[in-house]
């Protein structure tokens, strides 16, 4: 492998080998040689400053994680062998053996236990990352809220002071916020963040401060999507602009054909939806696919996906006469027992716990009354890009159909 090391003492080296083949071997210690010269000349190390950089991460986390990678020798050195252990083990890893790793990372004061002071560090630094290029510094108080919100913590007897998460309830965290799981998983293959928040496009007339949909929402319910669902959405009805009206509601989303984002403002101030895999349209009977889950952003953001347990996924009833048909949009539970139902009147509605999606009452109460609705169309992208393959295969079948004219009379090279 050229002059990379190929042998070593180390079992740990010798065994995390194995998980790459030779072409990914040879990058890696081209990466390593080129990371070590920035770091100092002729250096067979890379510093921390240099480590930090390359993954994009500063701060506690960016501590944290060379710490990890340098097997906490706190030489501030990183080896080609300390580079492909830790690639070997949080890259190509077993879920156990991945998730055992970031577990240790969010334990960025390194004393044996994830602390909340712990964890608001880590989602810090990574909100910083992902928005900050995008949008600018800000701050993140909020939305690091609503995220701890959704762990649960006790009191550990190694810090008494504060509340702490165990391993188990890391995993159910990391579930429940899949943005975040996603973001954590990925530090060594640095990419752009910003490509996880998909471009929200609304009307100029639009008061940006009515819209529900913030960026740091749209990131959270992105993190259970596809790639190419993350290009754009578009805002195709708002209540505040459209009016409380089902049938606008209906007439605005008819003609987007996708995917769709549902969300909901109550009364109480919860912020709630669900993600729509197929379009609003009249049936009789639940329909949909398992791609679709139903959300909460506020006061705590959590994401809940089908469980298999049925698959009443999607709802839309319109002008049936029959009670055991409820006319309104929802998703999951059952018949008048809904996960998350709007009537058609679009002034009332409720949420129960589902065994569709193992969720909770998304809201207060399991009555609801909504304060503002909005629906975002997922342009994507494949689909995108193929209509834009279309208009320019017609444009330039029709240059070819004037230019046969053209020719026909022998016009076409009168300008050459």
């Amino acid at each position: 492998m050229g002059n990379s090391p190929s042998s070593s003492i180390n079992p740990r080296f010798a065994s995390a080998k194995r998980a790459f083949t030779e072409k990914e071997l040879e990058d890696l210690y081209s990466l390593f040689l080129s990371l070590a010269e920035k770091s100092e000349r002729n250096a067979q190390h890379i510093s921390p400053s240099v480590f930090k950089n390359h993954v994009g991460i500063e701060g506690p986390l960016g501590d944290r994680l060379f710490d990890l990678a340098s097997q906490n020798r706190k030489d501030q050195k990183l080896t080609f062998e300390d580079l492909v252990i830790a690639k070997a083990t949080y890259e190509k890893g077993t879920k156990d053996e991945i998730e055992e790793f970031i577990y240790q990372l969010l334990d960025v004061s390194a004393d044996g236990t994830v602390g909340r002071s712990d964890l608001e560090a880590v989602l810090t630094a990574m909100l910083d990352s992902v928005f900050s290029q995008q949008h600018g510094p800000g701050s993140h108080s909020e939305v690091i809220g609503i995220l701890l919100n959704a762990a649960n913590f006790t009191t550990d007897s190694q810090k008494p002071a504060e509340s702490c998460m165990s391993y188990e309830e890391f995993r159910k965290w990391c579930a429940l916020l899949p943005s975040v799981r996603k973001f954590l998983g990925s530090l060594l293959m640095p990419s752009d963040p910003g490509s996880d928040v998909p471009r929200l496009v609304h009307q100029d007339n639009i008061n940006s401060n009515v819209i529900l949909l913030r960026k740091e929402y749209a990131w959270l319910i992105g993190g259970a999507l596809p790639q190419e669902d993350l290009h754009e959405w578009k805002l195709l009805y708002h209540s505040t602009v459209h009016g409380l009206s089902f049938n606008t509601f209906l007439g605005n989303v008819s003609n987007d054909k996708g995917p769709s984002v549902l969300i909901i403002k109550d009364k109480e101030g919860y912020i709630y939806g669900g993600y729509a895999s197929q379009p609003w349209e009249r049936h009789a009977e639940f329909y949909g696919d398992m791609k679709s889950f139903i959300f909460q952003l506020y006061p705590k953001a959590s994401i809940f996906r089908p469980t298999g347990a049925n698959h009443n996924i999607q709802w839309c009833a319109v002008n049936f006469s029959s009670e055991s048909i409820p006319n309104g949009i929802g998703f999951g539970g059952r018949v008048n027992h809904f996960g998350l139902f709007i009537l058609a009147n679009f002034d009332q509605g409720h949420t129960f716990p589902c065994t569709t999606f193992g969720s909770p009452s998304l809201s207060a109460s399991n009555v609801i009354y909504p304060e503002a609705i909005e629906c975002w169309g997922v342009i994507v992208k494949k689909a995108q890009e193929e209509t834009q393959d279309r208009i320019k295969g017609t444009i330039l079948e029709r240059f070819k159909e004037d230019r046969h004219m053209l020719n026909m009379v022998g016009l076409a090279n009168s300008s050459e």
